[in-house]
């Protein structure tokens, strides 16, 4: 997981081929007048979801994992708290292929949490189980999926 100002996105465009699309995408369009839904950049290869997370509690929130996109998630509207647990310390999950997802029962609370401002990104690797949209009031958010 990776955590950091919007001002420093260029430093990540070495780590994964997509990336460097990924970023320009972030760079170069105004993220909050970006329509709701699926937003396309470059195929199944980096596309963004752009969505309205509602109102959510600490105890409603529930982990998640993906296996074949790395996960850019911004904040437009407002700030974002986000859970984390190391894939590692979860149980096996109920992966759903189709989806590339598996959700975990809100039961189980994150180890950590942290806010996300909507000047600052996060990047969620598959090692990284987490919670978002953790907030107290509608957030717009763009969650820019970049294929491994």
């Amino acid at each position: 997981m990776i955590l950091d100002s919007l001002k420093n996105l260029d430093l990540y465009k070495e780590l994964n081929p997509n990336f460097a699309k990924a970023i320009e995408f972030i760079k170069n369009n105004d993220l909050s007048k970006l329509p709701l839904g699926r937003n396309e950049i470059c195929g199944d290869l980096v596309f963004a979801n752009v969505m309205e997370a509602q109102p959510k509690a600490k105890e409603e929130a529930r982990l998640e994992i993906h296996r074949r996109y790395i996960d850019i998630q911004i904040p437009i509207s407002g700030n974002e708290l986000m859970g984390f647990t190391p894939l590692d310390e979860l149980p096996a999950p109920d992966y759903i292929e189709s989806d590339d997802a598996a959700l975990y029962p809100a039961t189980l609370a994150a180890r950590d949490y942290f806010t996300v401002k909507n000047d600052q990104f996060v990047i969620f690797y598959p090692q990284d189980g987490h919670a978002p949209a953790i907030t107290p009031v509608v957030v717009k958010k763009v969650v820019v999926k970049v294929a491994i």
